[in-house]
């Protein structure tokens, strides 16, 4: 038994070594930030590269370095120029993939930055950005990309030095979920204010399963941005601040859709430090937030519900779920195609199924699942989600992606499978 005990442990660990000799010779320590414009409308769309920086942290995986999930209506794939060989990939969600489904995306052009980020390259690299096509479910080319990391058109300047806090650090960046709050809306004399309510939502996190029992694979850093104006945009209310980062309410012109169309802004903000995950906390009292995979979350620091909008938008930008509501207010336009598979681990319009949470089932659960006992409290598939009542499924009547209401088992197995995979562990 010891000498079985001890093969694996040292085939685990050349599998670790083998790895991070993959890593590094590809990579170094640093980032590569892509800046890039999204281009078009409902029926179009096209990128075209901003800028590049060379950042001098890069907090992301150094052993998990291919995206497993295929999450995401965008995704950035990178490959060795010499070879050919995939050395990276990550899926990720904007807010004009949401715009171009809105009414206002019918009649008008419009273009939206955004940013993306990846381990730096030693050598010089192609690196592909495709974009989902609601219309035939495939991935389409939006941008290529020849980069050579020893290019003097890459940027390398300094930014602004935030002040930033050290909410908890349990280890390596590469082997921890790094989680960064970035301030909105505090001026000058709420910077302790602000440090105190990203604790405030640290320990309530952890006090949230699943991420109860995960505390020690995070680390969480505090970013303060001084604003001028104290609070956010309000443009339903024609209410206007001049804040750090531009977040405003009525986003789509939904009252408590609150977002920030300037995402270079936000990676300004953590430019220096390692960072997996961003929550914008955004200082207000009033109800409301958003996120978007890959990319970022927000939500207010004062309503009496932050705290449940604040892990409900975690989950969309952080593990890639849907929302599972579909009697409620929205922008979008169809914003799901029925005859695909949502890539969302916690819907389905069973297209495919077999790929989603068909292996959690107690046997004899019938599919779809009537919203009746014996089966209204258990896990099942039940009809009504992603903004739709009829056509997509969520797998329990009530969970924190529908109402707030404790995490699902299927929504708290993709917070799992997200945080092995930013801890460099096999994804279970």
């Amino acid at each position: 038994m010891r000498t079985v005990c001890f093969l694996s442990v040292s085939f685990l660990l050349c599998l670790s070594s083998y790895a991070q000799e993959t890593f590094d010779s590809y990579f170094s320590g640093e980032q590569l930030r892509m800046d890039f414009a999204l281009c078009g409308n409902a029926g179009e769309q096209s990128a075209a590269l901003m800028q590049l920086r060379e950042e001098p942290v890069w907090g992301g995986p150094r052993e998990n370095l291919t995206d497993p999930f295929g999450y995401g209506g965008y995704m950035l794939k990178t490959y060795d120029k010499a070879s050919g060989e995939l050395i990276y990939s990550r899926g990720f969600n904007t807010l004009f993939e949401e715009w171009r489904t809105t009414e206002q995306a019918k009649a008008e052009t419009q273009a939206w930055v955004n940013s993306i980020v990846m381990p730096f390259p030693h050598r010089p690299v192609t690196a592909v950005l495709l974009a989902h096509n609601r219309s035939t479910d495939n991935k389409d080319t939006l941008m290529t990309l020849d980069i050579d990391p020893s290019s003097i058109f890459i940027e390398r300047s300094r930014l602004k030095d935030n002040p930033v806090t050290d909410i908890q650090i349990q280890g390596d960046p590469a082997g921890k979920v790094d989680l960064a709050f970035v301030a909105e809306g505090y001026t000058a004399s709420e910077k302790d204010k602000f440090f105190a309510d990203a604790e405030r939502f640290t320990d309530a996190l952890f006090a949230t399963p699943p991420y109860d029992l995960h505390r020690k694979d995070f680390n969480v850093r505090a970013v303060f941005l001084e604003s001028e104006d104290s609070g956010t945009d309000f443009s339903g209310k024609g209410i206007f601040r001049n804040t750090a980062l531009n977040a405003g309410f009525y986003t789509f012109g939904t009252d408590r859709y609150l977002t920030t169309p300037d995402m270079k802004s936000i990676r300004d903000a953590v430019w220096n430090i390692p960072c997996d995950a961003v929550f914008v906390l955004v200082n207000s009292e009033v109800y409301g937030g958003g996120g978007m995979y890959n990319f970022y979350a927000i939500g207010t620091s004062g309503n009496e519900r932050t705290i449940q909008v604040f892990v409900h938008e975690l989950g969309h930008s952080f593990a890639g779920l849907a929302d599972e509501y579909f009697s409620s207010e929205t922008s979008y336009d169809d914003f799901y195609n029925l005859n695909f598979e949502p890539w969302e681990p916690n819907i389905t319009t069973l297209v495919d199924f077999d790929r989603k949470w068909k292996d959690m089932l107690p046997a004899g659960t019938p599919v779809p699942t009537p919203p009746e006992a014996p089966y209204s409290g258990g896990l099942g598939v039940f009809e009504g989600g992603g903004y739709l009542a009829k056509g997509i499924y969520r797998p329990m009547d009530h969970c924190m992606m529908r109402d707030l209401k404790p995490f699902c088992p299927v929504c708290s197995r993709a917070i799992v499978r997200m945080i092995d995979y930013l801890s460099d562990r096999k994804v279970r």
